[in-house]
């Protein structure tokens, strides 16, 4: 940078060399030069103004040309054109940054709104357009209250009370699940995010119900026990015809809750992730032929029991599973087929190249309602028909989970009075020739 003496150099220069002039001829001689000097200067300088200032309004349209001039004013010309070229740089980096925000913040799953101080839309994600069913592009700074038109939610801004979320059904979408939370920063703006628990909820009720449903099936085989042992317990003599009736009794309940708990317990395996599927080459033909005789030899001959082997292909999974799977099956078309009807076992090949495994049956068919529930954890059709039938309520639950293990997808046709087929299809890659 130029010192002070430096700046005015010209001027003193100026000043000595006028002063020579008045001391050699007079001093009219000495002003003329000097104010002569003087005004030239005074019009270098006034068109270095004036080439300063287009340039600046040029900046502003993009258009800037550095101006060509030497001396003091070419070292401001550059200093200048250096500090917008840094300026150009800083915000080329800032809007890089923003973008990428902007582009982290639309890929979040939370929807994400930007609030200022009046608690109008600055901006918001495609989440949070989805989650309050709104549209940034025409709803940008309107009231978010306008737009989210619920008490609670009005409450919750109102209150400031920020430290714990707000859990509400948006009434835009029926059934959908929102945890709201504010968060304020900046210059009293606020973000709102909000999050989908639908599922949460849904999980929630899952859990509550199978507590409740497992609390259920072993209240009553345990106090079936827990009466006869108390009647053994009061009475001196017990007559043995009544005493063989009550071990008989339970023994079923104890039975019967053995059965839940094993279901439970293999449930349980096929849920765990970190229990990987033992996988082997499984003869399908020989396999369905072993199931198949021992239905017929449980059955005594009440049902028509046919076996339909159209491929001999084999396939890659879990012997034991996929056998409990179909095993499961057919007990459940047995079970609710009348004396007398028939049940058919088919291991074939469908078209797009899938394995599937089906059993067809005339029995009482289930209605088309229920059919999306049936592999619900203790979700029964008929709740008296199948604690008559000995069922826990679990098997259709086990059968999807171990399908699921295995990339295969359970699929249910039924018609009431018209029987039900339940098939396990398998995707191709798990079929071997």
């Amino acid at each position: 940078m130029p010192t002070l003496l430096e700046r005015f150099f010209s001027t003193i220069i100026l000043t000595v060399v006028a002063g020579f002039f008045w001391i050699i001829w007079d001093v009219i001689t000495a002003l003329v030069f000097y104010s002569t000097t003087l005004l030239l200067l005074h019009t270098y300088h006034l068109s270095n103004l004036i080439a300063l200032e287009v340039w600046l309004k040029s900046l502003a349209h993009g258009t800037a040309n550095l101006p060509n001039s030497s001396g003091a004013w070419g070292g401001i010309f550059s200093l200048l054109a250096r500090l917008v070229r840094n300026q150009d740089q800083n915000q080329e980096q800032l809007n890089s940054a923003l973008e990428r925000l902007r582009r982290a913040t639309a890929a979040m799953p939370e929807g994400i709104v930007i609030l200022d101080e009046e608690n109008r839309i600055e901006w918001s994600n495609k989440m949070a357009e989805q989650h309050f069913g709104i549209n940034f592009s025409q709803d940008a700074y309107q009231q978010v209250t306008y737009l989210v038109r619920q008490p609670q939610f009005a409450n919750y801004l109102l209150t400031r009370n920020y430290s714990e979320p707000l859990v509400m059904e948006q009434s835009r979408h029926h059934g959908l699940l929102l945890s709201l939370q504010l968060v304020p920063y900046g210059d009293k703006q606020k973000l709102l995010i909000s999050h989908d628990v639908t599922r949460l909820r849904e999980m929630e009720v899952m859990r509550q119900d199978f507590v409740a449903n497992v609390s259920h099936e072993l209240r009553t085989p345990l106090t079936v026990i827990y009466g006869f042992l108390e009647i053994f317990s009061e009475e001196d003599e017990i007559d043995s015809k009544m005493y063989k009736q009550a071990v008989v009794l339970m023994t079923e309940q104890a039975n019967r809750m053995k059965g839940l708990l094993e279901d439970l317990l293999t449930l349980s395996q096929l849920e765990n992730v970190r229990n990987q599927v033992h996988e082997e080459i499984i003869d399908m033909v020989d396999l369905l032929k072993e199931i198949y005789q021992e239905t017929e030899s449980i059955d005594s001959g009440r049902h028509h029991i046919n076996s339909e082997l159209n491929t001999d292909i084999k396939l890659l999974g879990s012997k034991s599973e996929l056998r409990s799977v179909f095993s499961n099956l057919i007990t459940n078309a047995i079970k609710y087929t009348p004396d007398e009807g028939t049940v058919t076992l088919k291991w074939e090949i469908l078209g797009d190249g899938r394995g599937v495994f089906s059993v067809q049956d005339n029995g009482i068919g289930i209605s088309s309602e229920h059919i999306p529930r049936l592999a619900e954890r203790f979700y029964r059709v008929d709740l008296s028909r199948s604690r008559a039938t000995g069922g826990t309520g679990l098997g259709l639950a086990i059968v999807k989970h171990a399908l699921n293990r295995h990339q295969a997808e359970l699929k249910i046709v039924s018609e009431i009075g018209k029987g039900s087929c339940f098939s396990a299809q398998f995707p191709s890659r798990r079929l071997i020739k």
